[in-house]
C-alpha cells in the first residue's frame, strides 16, 4: 500500500516521567484548542507551557486514541495519562512516510531529519540534497526499519504510522527509550483534512503559528480553485483507475480522489458509491458504464497509451482514450524514481485541484501549468 497511502509512518530530552518527585504537576488551565477544521484524526490543545496532541485514528478500527504531551519546559509532569511526554521544539527526528517530508520543508525544519526508510522515494530537492550529503541515514523499509541503525542515531523523536497496531519495530524503538508518536494523516478522506496535519508537525517544532498560516494559505487557494470551477458551463464525465488481473480498481464515491473530481465540478461516474476506499469491479461492468467517459484521470500505474492498449485492447474503446484525454501523475517522478504526487499531493491539495480544473475546464485557468498530472502519450 506504499504508493496508495504513499509510504505511509521524540524531544530534545524526554522528561523524567517516572521520577516520583513531590513537585510533579498535572496539566491544567487550558489556554486554547487549536482550530482543527477538516482533519478527523487528531486534535491539539494548548496549555500554559504545554500542548497535548491526541491522535484518535492512527489506523483503521483503532481501539483507543494516543495522547502525547509536548512540553516547552523541563518541569516534572504526571505522565500517567499520556503515551509519551516530549520536550519541544524537536532537535532531531526520524519520519517514516514521504508524506511527512513536505511538512518539514514547509516549516523549514528539514535539517532536523536524520533518518528515513527507503530514501530513494524522496523526491524533493531540499531533502534530496541532505540525503546526498549523507545527513539523512538510510533506514530500510517503513514497516521493516533497520532498528540497529536507527537506535545508533538516537533521534529525539520517531514519527511512525500504523496499519493495524502491530508494528514490532516501532514497539522495539519505544522500549529502547526513544519516543514514538503515531501520525494518521493517511487515514483522512478529505483533501484539506490530509493537509491540515501540518499543524501536527507545527506543534512538534513549536511552530504552531507558522503551521496555521501555511495551512490557511493552502485552504484559501483550494477554495478559490473550487469557486473558479463552479463557473464552468459544462460538467464532463470522468472515469478513474485501471484493471489488475481482470478486476478494475477505482476510487469509491466518498474517497479522497473522488473529492477532487467533485470539487473540480465534474461528474465522476461512480460518485454514488459508498465508502472511502476502492471499488473492485468486473471489467465488463466498467467498460459498459465508462465507454463514453470524456476524461480518464489516474489510470493506475500506466505511463503511456501504448502501454495501456498493449495490456488490454479494451482500454482503447473508451472515449477518453480515443480523444487523448487520459491524464496521470505517473510520469512526474523525482531524480531517484519517486513519484512526486505520492509525496506532495496530500500536503498540497490546492495544486491537485488546480490541476483537475485545468484538465477538465482549461478555459478557466488559461495560464496555469499542470503540476502533478500530464496527458499520456502514445
Amino acid at each position: 500500500m506504499h504508493k496508495l497511502i504513499a509510504f505511509l509512518v521524540l524531544g530534545l530530552l524526554i522528561v523524567g516521567c517516572k521520577d516520583p518527585k513531590p513537585e510533579q504537576t498535572t496539566v491544567k488551565n487550558i489556554q486554547s484548542e487549536s482550530l482543527i477544521k477538516y482533519a478527523q484524526g487528531f486534535s491539539i490543545e494548548h496549555f500554559e507551557g504545554y500542548s497535548v496532541i491526541e491522535v484518535s485514528t492512527p489506523w483503521p478500527d483503532a481501539k483507543k486514541p494516543f495522547r502525547y504531551l509536548l512540553s516547552k519546559d523541563s518541569i516534572p509532569i504526571n505522565d500517567n495519562n499520556f503515551d509519551a511526554v516530549i520536550n519541544v521544539p524537536i532537535k532531531s527526528i526520524v519520519v517514516t512516510s514521504t508524506t511527512h517530508i513536505p511538512s518539514l520543508e514547509m516549516l523549514n525544519v528539514e535539517d532536523k531529519l536524520i533518518g528515513f526508510p527507503f530514501t530513494k522515494y524522496v523526491s524533493s530537492p531540499k531533502t534530496r540534497a541532505l540525503i546526498d550529503a549523507q545527513k539523512v541515514k538510510e533506514l530500510g523499509g517503513s514497516q521493516e526499519i533497520n532498528t540497529e541503525v536507527l537506535l545508533a542515531l538516537v533521534p529525539n523523536l520517531v514519527v511512525g504510522y500504523g496499519v493495524d497496531g502491530t508494528n514490532k519495530n516501532l514497539n522495539l524503538i519505544e522500549k529502547s527509550g526513544i519516543p514514538v508518536i503515531y501520525n494518521g494523516d493517511w487515514m483522512e478522506q478529505t483533501p484539506l483534512g490530509k493537509a491540515e496535519w501540518i499543524k501536527f508537525f507545527g506543534a512538534l517544532f513549536d511552530k504552531q503559528l507558522e503551521a496555521e498560516q501555511l495551512f490557511t494559505q493552502i485552504e484559501n487557494d483550494y477554495n478559490q480553485a473550487k469557486e473558479i470551477a463552479q463557473k464552468a458551463t459544462t460538467k464532463p464525465t470522468v472515469i478513474s483507475g485501471a484493471m489488475y488481473k481482470d478486476i478494475w480498481y477505482l476510487p469509491q464515491g466518498s474517497s479522497w480522489a473522488a473529492a477532487f473530481i467533485a470539487d473540480a465540478n465534474a461528474d465522476y461516474l461512480y460518485k454514488e458509491t459508498q465508502g472511502t476506499g476502492s471499488l473492485s469491479l468486473s471489467v465488463e461492468s466498467v467498460l459498459t458504464k465508462a465507454q463514453h467517459a470524456q476524461f480518464w484521470i489516474g489510470p493506475g500505474q500506466f505511463t503511456s497509451l501504448g502501454q495501456m492498449e498493449e495490456t488490454n485492447t479494451a482500454y482503447a474503446g473508451i472515449e477518453a482514450f480515443k480523444k487523448g484525454n487520459v491524464f496521470s501523475f505517473t510520469t512526474n517522478i523525482g531524480p531517484t524514481g519517486g513519484v512526486i504526487y505520492y509525496e506532495l499531493a496530500p500536503n498540497r491539495p490546492d495544486l491537485v485541484l488546480k490541476d483537475m480544473v485545468k484538465i477538465l475546464h482549461p478555459e478557466l485557468l488559461p495560464d496555469y501549468e499542470l503540476h502533478f498530472f500530464s496527458p499520456l502519450k502514445q
